[in-house]
């Protein structure tokens, strides 16, 4: 059965533009379009789409909040298509954040030479969505740090009793906000991701989870030391390793083949040699093999490991594969993996 595609977009001529792109194509039917939220919301339930592609700026009811109707009334697949979704913009974290599963840019012929490669993107993600269960589609509300519990002097530095190193590359902005928002304050251990992200973008999404989490997210830098309840990101431009003298600190040097992907691998290695059994690996949304030996090595330690459900997430070969590595695993949703952090890490 080909996938179901709902286009939302204000512009008649957008509309006609994404259709395009799928015209003759076996495995996407375009089932109906809206102009606005509120009509999205109102042929939602006539059409049953199985993807939706949603615009941001639009007349009646804008995208974004749209996206929060759909995922609390009809949660399914849906790609942000604007020409404000691009990597590292705070409302493309937002639209994540609410439940988007994937985001594209509107397609354009300002640089027709690419105009190609960019409908091909656009068909590829949209495949991609409709693969995500919709059980792991949904809106959630986020612990701010104005709602989380207020922190006394002496309770500013946590002691760290466990690192919990977590790999992600495609679909990891998704993953990740789904996860670190809803950590507690106050957890006994470290988080350190490793994301396969350039250093511009990692920057702004740990400015941007900082400021919608209720533990502390920070750039990993060199030589800091690692304190329970923080979470520090690096980038898929840096190794960043954990190093043990009179307590833990991080080891960050510049990656000498980016794109050969083995920062994950580092990063596991390194928090199972320090911390044995007190040390957690986690996979989540990617591509690749990146992560599968070092999570084998923090299992050789003692040491925990936990694998993105497969299904939950946008790019299955990453979880899936660690997943066939690493037998003994816990498997969980992005939903339920904060939920075993909090109970597990709580002093």
């Amino acid at each position: 059965m080909p996938i179901k595609l709902m286009i939302v977009d204000d512009s008649k001529l957008m509309r006609r533009v994404i259709s395009k792109i799928f015209e003759g194509s076996e495995s996407v039917q375009i089932v109906g379009e809206a102009e606005d939220g509120k009509q999205a919301l109102e042929l939602i339930p006539q059409l049953n789409p199985d993807v939706i592609t949603l615009d941001i700026n639009m007349p009646v009811m804008d995208g974004l909040a749209a996206l929060k109707h759909i995922m609390i009334r009809f949660p399914r697949p849906v790609v942000m298509c604007s020409t404000l979704t691009e990597e590292g913009t705070a409302v493309t974290f937002d639209a994540l954040r609410f439940g988007a599963v994937d985001f594209i840019h509107k397609p354009s012929n300002q640089h027709p030479e690419s105009l190609e490669a960019q409908c091909q993107s656009i068909m590829k993600k949209i495949i991609q969505a409709a693969g995500v269960e919709i059980g792991a589609v949904r809106y959630l509300r986020t612990k701010s740090k104005e709602t989380a519990p207020k922190l006394t002097a002496e309770d500013a530095d946590f002691k760290c009793n466990s690192i919990c190193a977590i790999g992600a590359s495609e679909g990891g902005y998704g993953a990740l906000l789904k996860i670190i928002p809803q950590l507690s304050a106050g957890l006994s251990a470290a988080f350190i991701i490793s994301l396969h992200e350039v250093s511009v973008h990692t920057d702004a999404f740990a400015r941007y989870l900082d400021e919608h989490s209720a533990i502390r997210v920070k750039r990993a830098v060199e030589g800091e030391p690692i304190k329970g309840g923080v979470c520090y990101l690096a980038s898929r431009e840096e190794y960043v390793t954990v190093h043990s003298f009179y307590g833990e600190y991080l080891q960050i040097s510049p990656a000498p083949f980016p794109e050969q992907r083995g920062a994950i691998n580092m990063l596991m290695f390194s928090a199972a040699e320090v911390m044995k059994e007190q040390a957690v690996g986690v996979i989540l949304s990617g591509t690749g093999n990146d992560g599968i030996q070092g999570l084998s090595e923090i299992l050789s330690k003692g040491g925990s490991a936990y694998i993105q459900m497969p299904k939950s997430a946008l790019y299955k070969e990453m979880p899936e594969s660690a997943l066939e590595n690493c037998k003994s695993a816990v498997v969980l949703t992005v939903q339920e993996i904060p939920e075993a952090f909090n109970k597990r890490f709580t002093s």
